[in-house]
C-alpha cells in the first residue's frame, strides 16, 4: 500500500536555494532576520541580503567556484546563514561539520568531501589547523581573526556584486551533511538545491509559522534538521531566528523568556527536560505556543508531559538526512488518540512500508521498515555507490533502515530500526566504527557495540568486551574518550566471555539488544 498526502502537490520553484529563501527580503526590510542570543547581536533581512552577496562576491574574488566545497565548522550564530546561503549563490556545496569533531573526524570528512575552503572560529583551530593541513585545504577563513588564517571581513571587503551563476537546482549539490552508516564512517550525503527547497516549502505546509512568530536555534545548524527546518525555513519564512552556540539548559531558557520565544523545534532529550526538570519553574516560558520534535521517536507520555507542564502544543515530525529533513510530520492541534505519531506523510511524497525478510509491501497496521519516494530524497552518497544502491532502489525508493507502521488513518509510527546505529540524542554513532578502536587496544580480544536505553539521551553506546590481558573498564572507556567526538564516547562497558557471532562471523548484535532491553525492563 502507497501511501500520500490527502493534501493537493505544491508547485515548487525552480531556482536556486539563495533566491528561495531569499524571496521575501524587499518587504522584509529591517525586520531582525538573525539574533545571537547571547549577546543581543543582530542581522536585519536587508543587512543578511548584503551581508550574503558580500560573502559571495568574496568567495568569486577567491577563484571559488561552482562545484568547489566549504567546509564549515561553527557553531550556531547569525554568520551560518551568511556563509550558507553566500555558498550556495556562487554554486558552491556546503560541508557542514559537526562542532564537536576531533580532529581525526575532520581529516575523514575532509578529504572525502575534497573541501577548498574551511571556515571556522579561532576557538576551533586547534582541532581544525592540523586537518586542514593535512588535507590540503588551500585556506581557513575565520569569524575573528588568528595568525596564519584569513579573517571573513576580507571576504565581505567589496561590492556584493558576484557574477551570476548557472544553477541547475535538480541536479547541482549545494549541501553535503555527513550521516553515519552501519559500516563506521560517516558518509556525504549529496542534497540538491531542489532537495533543500522541496523539503523546506513541503514541511511549513503542515504546520503553520506566524509572521510574529520567533524561533531559537538550539539544535545545531550542520546536522540536517537545524540546517533546513530551522535556519532556512526561518529565513525563507521572514521571521526571526534567536541562535546560540552550544546547549546550555538554564541558557535555553534564558533566552526564550527573554526573547519570547513562541515556537520551538527540539529533540526528544530537551522535551525530557522541559517535561521533568525542576528548574524549569525558575523561568517564564508562557510565550511558547507549539514545540516540534524531531531526530528520534518521542514516547506518546512524555510529549502528553511536555505539553500539559508548558499549556501548548506539541507535535512530532520524523525524517533523515538522506531526505533533506522531513517526510512526515503531524499536524496541530494533534488529536490525542494521534499522541506518539510522527504524523502524515509530506505533499508531493510517497511513502510505503514493505517487509524487512522478503520485501512484500504491507498494508495498515503492519510492521515493516519504512520507504519513501519525493522530491527531496537525496542524490546519493558521495563516492560510494554501493551505499547508494543499497538504500535508493531502481524504482527511487529510500529505505530508511526505520521500522514502523500506518495506522487506520495513515498516520505514521516509528517503533525500532533495521540499522544498527545507535542514536545518541540527536546524534548517530556507528557501531563499528567503536569496536574497531576496541579491539585495536592490546588487551582486547573481541568487543561488539550496542544501543543501551537512556531515558536523557534516548540510547547510549554499550560496549561487550572480551579480554586477552587485565584492563579495568573505565581505563577502555578512557581509551576510546581520548580518540573520539564526546557523543561517541562508551557510555557503559560489560566485559564478557565471547561476542556472539553468525556462522559467518557477522556478529549478533540483535542478541546483546535483546538481553540489554530484558535487563533494562527488570530494573
Amino acid at each position: 500500500m502507497i501511501f500520500k498526502s490527502q493534501q493537493p502537490d505544491i508547485n515548487l520553484p525552480e531556482t536556486d536555494l539563495t533566491s528561495v529563501v531569499l524571496g521575501r527580503v524587499d518587504e522584509l526590510g529591517d525586520k531582525p532576520a538573525l539574533i545571537e542570543g547571547l549577546t543581543g547581536r543582530t542581522l536585519s533581512y536587508n543587512q543578511l541580503r548584503e551581508q550574503i552577496n558580500k560573502f559571495a562576491a568574496g568567495l568569486d574574488e577567491r577563484g571559488f567556484k561552482k562545484g568547489d566545497v566549504m567546509a564549515i565548522f561553527i557553531p550556531n550564530m547569525p554568520e551560518y546563514a551568511v556563509i550558507f546561503l553566500g555558498v550556495a549563490a556562487v554554486g558552491g556545496i556546503n560541508t557542514t561539520v559537526n562542532s564537536l569533531y576531533s580532529t581525526a573526524d575532520l581529516v575523514h570528512q575532509f578529504n572525502d568531501s575534497g573541501a577548498k575552503l574551511l571556515i571556522t572560529i579561532p576557538d576551533f583551530l586547534d582541532r581544525a589547523r592540523p586537518a586542514a593541513k593535512k588535507c590540503g585545504i588551500e585556506e581557513i577563513i575565520v569569524l575573528g581573526e588568528a595568525e596564519g588564517t584569513t579573517p571573513i571581513a576580507a571576504l565581505l571587503d567589496n561590492d556584493g556584486n558576484a557574477p551570476a551563476v548557472d544553477i541547475d537546482p535538480g541536479n547541482d549539490l549545494v549541501a553535503l551533511p555527513y550521516s553515519s552508516g552501519t559500516t563506521g564512517l560517516s558518509k556525504g550525503v549529496m542534497l540538491t538545491h531542489e532537495n533543500l527547497i522541496a523539503n523546506m516549502v513541503l514541511s511549513c505546509e503542515m504546520n503553520t509559522v506566524l509572521p510574529e512568530d520567533r524561533l531559537v536555534g538550539v539544535l545545531p545548524f550542520f546536522h540536517i534538521y537545524g540546517m533546513v527546518l530551522i535556519l532556512n525555513l526561518a529565513v525563507y519564512l521572514g521571521i526571526t531566528l534567536v541562535t546560540m552556540p552550544r546547549f546550555d539548559l538554564e541558557q535555553f531558557l534564558e533566552i526564550v523568556q527573554k526573547y519570547k520565544i513562541t515556537s520551538l523545534n527540539l529533540v526528544p532529550p530537551l522535551v525530557l527536560a522541559l517535561a521533568k526538570h525542576p528548574v524549569i519553574d525558575n523561568y517564564d516560558l508562557s510565550s511558547v505556543r507549539i514545540i516540534g520534535s524531531g531526530a528520534a521517536p518521542l514516547g506518546q507520555e512524555l510529549e502528553q508531559a511536555c505539553a500539559e507542564r508548558l499549556s501548548c502544543e506539541i507535535y512530532q515530525g520524523y525524517g533523515l538526512t538522506e531526505v533533506a529533513g522531513a517526510c512526515h510530520v503531524n499536524k496541530s492541534p494533534v488529536p490525542s488518540e494521534k499522541r506518539g505519531a510522527v504524523g502524515l506523510v509530506l505533499p508531493n511524497t510517497y511513502s510505503k512500508i514493505i517487509d524487512t525478510e522478503t520485501g512484500e509491501e504491507l498494508g495498515l497496521n503492519e510492521r515493516g521498515e519504512v520507504l519513501v519516494k519525493g522530491p527531496h530524497v537525496m542524490v546519493g552518497y558521495l563516492n560510494n555507490e554501493e551505499a547508494t544502491r543499497g538504500c535508493i532502489d531502481d524504482d527511487g525508493w529510500f529505505h530508511t533502515g526505520d521500522v514502523g507502521y500506518a495506522d487506520d488513518d495513515e498516520y505514521l509510527y516509528i517503533v525500532d530500526r533495521v540499522k544498527e546505529l545507535i542514536k545518541y540524542k540527536a546524534y548517530q554513532v556507528a557501531p563499528a566504527e567503536l569496536e574497531a578502536l576496541l579491539v585495536s587496544h592490546a588487551a582486547i580480544a573481541d568487543a561488539a557495540v550496542i544501543p543501551s536505553p537512556d531515558e536523557e539521551a534516548g540510547e547510549v553506546p554499550k560496549a561487550f568486551v572480551v579480554l586477552k590481558e587485565d584492563i579495568s573498564p573505565e581505563d577502555i572507556m578512557l581509551f576510546i574518550a581520548e580518540q573520539v567526538a564526546p557523543h561517541k564516547k562508551i557510555r557503559r562497558l560489560e566485559i564478557v566471555d565471547e561476542i556472539p557471532k553468525s556462522a559467518s562471523g557477522k556478529i549478533l548484535r540483535r542478541v546483546l539488544v535483546e538481553k540489554e532491553r530484558e535487563n533494562f525492563a527488570k530494573s
